[in-house]
């Protein structure tokens, strides 16, 4: 297994394992890797490692339920994982491995290696498609080449979805299996060397790990309202949810998807999808539609998970090097509400809200100028559900650098976005404590003796001189 399918329902490389299994009268067993070094270059967050270390000890119970032993380890060497990979199936006289495919271009090639490791060894090797809701390289433009526009893509996206749904929102069936000895006893670690979660405790409650809280957590979005309570930190699963047909979170989602959490595409069951604009459900769908493009679009270019820009001619656009600006940044304290807002929000939570992280990834690129790859590995190293794919297409649409980009003349003002996003303000407060007792207009921009006297920090820079560097600098690319 791999850390994006710790479950035993709707796991296509758990159930063709588990039916060759039943079929075959031979016993299924299930093998989790753990590596330090594949975590530590892809800036992995501690939350992240202690999640699915949460999860896996809620899977280990399930599998055992199912007599099926779940046997965890660690490699520290990543460049030898392949071959300790093939000693574990030979140590228990394995004829088959199954796994589902990850996308990113270092790990496709460790599974190249274990394929080719495997045939030697007389193991045959199974890859499954399973993260995505449509598999990289079926999707292709008239051209026959791979998207880099989101819009026709999520037409194709959509429409091969509705012509075969059964295939692609059916989940996997799980099996049952007989027993197979030593391997039950198996331990799973409370933490990985190197990661620890200093607030582990925080994280178990606000992010409950399991099947069964994902389910849970989808049922609410789909059937109760928001509360104002669970702006901040707050356990998602407490009682006194409200239910309504109309005014769940899913049904204004149109209207407030940038204060709504993301819920996983394979929860999701559907007779026939739609992506309208003008539902909530559409948009939400579109959201999906979204994370699968930038699969996509990692798996067909695998330089953007090398540190490269997918539109290389922005390659030498010159970035500020100010640390202060940049621990300004990822302490919250820019002297700019909606950022610092959003900032915290990852520090205290180790998430942030869709539309947040847009201001605060074109906050960092274009008014301060800073490289978009330093705030790419800051958010992989805070978020709980740091994937490379979305967090670099994020940032990358967010630097102008990337697929279907922002155009670089647009950059966000973040006085105008937090009063589109937070015209309230109760985003503001719930995080920048300083504000707490600020209501009106002084919430998204505080006048300065108010800031002061608040102790609440000034601007680091002035937006609209800040634009116009950014708007010199990208229409220039070396130029200063």
């Amino acid at each position: 297994m791999r850390m994006d399918d710790m479950r035993v329902c709707d796991n296509r490389a758990l159930a063709q394992a588990s039916a060759m299994a039943v079929e075959s009268c031979i016993p299924l067993l299930v093998f989790f890797i753990l590596s330090p070094q594949d975590y530590s270059l892809h800036d992995t967050s501690s939350r992240r490692i202690d999640f699915a270390l949460r999860n896996l000890f809620i899977l280990k119970d399930s599998l055992s339920k199912l007599n099926i032993p779940l046997h965890v380890s660690t490699q520290t060497s990543r460049r030898t994982l392949p071959a300790y990979v093939i000693s574990l199936l030979q140590s228990v006289n394995a004829t088959q491995v199954f796994a589902n495919i990850e996308y990113e271009v270092d790990e496709l090639q460790r599974d190249l290696t274990v394929s080719k490791l495997a045939h030697e060894n007389g193991i045959l090797p199974t890859f499954l498609h399973d993260k995505l809701v449509v598999e990289p390289g079926l999707l292709s433009t008239k051209q026959g080449k791979p998207y880099s526009v989101y819009s026709p893509f999520q037409r194709q996206w959509l429409s091969t979805i509705n012509n075969d749904i059964s295939k692609y929102l059916a989940e996997a069936p799980p099996r049952l299996h007989p027993v197979f000895g030593k391997l039950f006893g198996s331990e799973i670690p409370c933490q990985v060397d190197g990661y620890t979660c200093s607030d582990k405790d925080k994280m178990a409650v606000v992010w409950p790990a399991g099947i069964d809280a994902a389910r849970e957590m989808l049922r609410r979005f789909l059937r109760t309202k928001s509360r104002k309570t669970h702006l901040g930190p707050a356990d998602p699963l407490e009682e006194g949810e409200d239910i309504s047909k109309t005014h769940s979170r899913v049904m204004v989602y149109k209207e407030n998807r940038d204060q709504n959490a993301y819920v996983p595409p394979w929860l999701l069951s559907t007779k026939k999808l739609q992506t309208n604009r003008d539902s909530g459900v559409g948009m939400w769908v579109q959201e999906i539609a979204w994370r699968d493009f930038y699969g996509h679009v990692l798996a067909a270019f695998p330089r953007v998970s090398m540190g490269r820009p997918f539109r290389e001619k922005y390659a030498g656009v010159q970035w500020e090097t100010n640390h202060e600006h940049l621990e300004a940044w990822r302490a919250g304290r820019t002297g700019v509400p909606i950022v610092d807002a959003a900032m915290r929000q990852a520090n205290s939570m180790g998430w942030m809200h869709n539309r947040a992280r847009m201001i605060a990834a074109m906050y960092l690129t274009k008014d301060l100028m800073i490289d978009w790859r330093l705030g790419e590995k800051h958010f992989m190293q805070q978020f709980i559900d740091g994937d490379l794919a979305s967090n670099n297409g994020g940032w990358q649409w967010s630097a102008s650098t990337g697929t279907d980009p922002q155009p670089y003349f647009r950059v966000f003002n973040p006085y105008s976005q937090s009063e589109k996003v937070d015209p309230s303000g109760d985003y503001i407060r719930t995080f920048v404590p300083e504000l707490s007792k600020v209501f009106g207009p002084d919430i998204h921009n505080p006048p300065a003796k108010l800031a002061e006297k608040l102790g609440y920090p000034r601007p680091l820079v002035d937006h609209k001189e800040a634009r116009v560097r950014a708007l010199r600098r990208y229409k220039n690319p070396g130029l200063k």
